[in-house]
Parts: C-alpha cells; sequence; structure tokens
C-alpha cells in the first residue's frame, strides 16, 4: 500500500499538468524554450506516474484497468471485473 502522500502528489501533479497544458503547448509551438522552462517542473506531463486506484502501487499497472497486476488478480478471480475470467485450455 502506497503511503498517501505519494497519492495525493500524483493527483496534484495531474491538476497541474491540466492547469498549464495549454500553455506549454503555446510555448513549445513558438520555439520559447526559456519560457518553458520557468514553468513549474510538475507542469510537465513526462513527470505523471501510473498509479493504482485502489492501491497506489506504482509498478505492475494495467492501463486498461487502472489497477496493479495484483489488485486486478483478486478482483478477477472474484468476478468483479465483468468480462475477465481465468484462462484454461
Amino acid at each position: 500500500m502506497a503511503k498517501e502522500s505519494m497519492k495525493a502528489r500524483e493527483v496534484k501533479r495531474l491538476k497541474m499538468v491540466e492547469k498549464y497544458a495549454e500553455k506549454r503547448a503555446a510555448l513549445k509551438a513558438a520555439g520559447d524554450y526559456t519560457a518553458l522552462q520557468k514553468l513549474p517542473r510538475n507542469s510537465s506531463y513526462i513527470r505523471i506516474h501510473n498509479r493504482c486506484k485502489l492501491s497506489g502501487r506504482p509498478k505492475g499497472y494495467m492501463r486498461q484497468f487502472g489497477l496493479s497486476r495484483i489488485n486486478f488478480r483478486e478482483m478477477a478471480l472474484q468476478g468483479l471485473i465483468p468480462g475477465v475470467t481465468k484462462a484454461s485450455w
């Protein structure tokens, strides 16, 4: 389980990226890289890290479901994710 501060930090980064998206795009199109460098670091999209919605785990993240591999497996075995079944052949 990730610390709550880590989850909150990711949410804060996501909000900042949304806030500065248009400004960053305009500066990038104009080629004004000195002004881009003056913007906050966390306003860059590249600094966002995917985390599990339930546990906050940063590794083993499955984009399609927004969960870590561990939570995905538990929920799939319980039948909580529609359309997902355990493979058998």
